[in-house]
């Protein structure tokens, strides 16, 4: 983590009375991992998982991704480099170490879905993700928007990836009524954009001259 990125979340935090929140894929007990001692409102395993900021816990009840785990295993014994990460309502088939077998994880992430219902298929980067399917970034950051202290703003939510789009597509809906602002190149929905992660802690700072 780049040392003044925690401190900026921190002053940002502060300056908007508590109405930041952290929207994605990965665990709650990850994120928090990485911005100890900062404890954000947050949504993981894009909603499965979503804490408020009065602290109190929601997890959304979802298929159990066991269920793929028989189409998926074989293809991950037979290439060391890919890697299946499990979570809450979530299956991830990484391949960034193994970037020779995107196609055969694409395949086999496509045809564990044709035979278990329930989940959607996410591409990202170096990633093929099967979710719960009726949950989604968009979805958390409507959540946070019915309750204090976002209730009543104009959101604004940053995000570089795919599974990125659909909070893009909320927060710019006209009940979002918000702006999307995508990081790095890339097809997006987003209204605006930054170069990089380096360009958006920039931008924070600026933002707490």
């Amino acid at each position: 983590m780049p040392p003044d990125l925690i401190t900026h979340l921190q002053r940002l935090q502060h300056a908007a009375d508590g109405a930041l929140a952290i929207v994605t894929g990965r665990p709650l007990e990850e994120i928090d991992h990485f911005l100890a001692p900062l404890r954000l409102p947050a949504a993981g395993v894009h909603g499965v998982e979503r804490r408020s900021a009065d602290g109190r816990l929601t997890y959304l009840p979802v298929p159990a991704v066991e269920r793929l785990l028989p189409y998926l295993s074989p293809l991950v014994s037979r290439h060391p480099g890919l890697l299946l990460e499990v979570k809450r309502g979530a299956l991830a088939l990484h391949y960034r170490r193994a970037p020779e077998c995107e196609h055969a994880c694409l395949l086999a992430m496509t045809e564990a879905l044709l035979q278990e219902q329930g989940f959607v298929m996410l591409r990202g980067k170096m990633v093929v993700e099967a979710k719960a399917a009726d949950i989604s970034k968009g979805s958390a950051i409507a959540a946070f928007m019915q309750e204090a202290p976002f209730a009543g703003r104009r959101p604004v939510f940053i995000g570089d990836d795919i599974t990125d789009e659909a909070g893009f597509a909320w927060v710019q809906s006209a009940q979002g009524g918000g702006l999307g602002i995508k990081v790095g190149p890339g097809d997006s929905q987003a209204h605006a954009r930054l170069a990089s992660a380096a360009a958006v802690r920039a931008m924070l700072a600026l933002i707490m001259q």
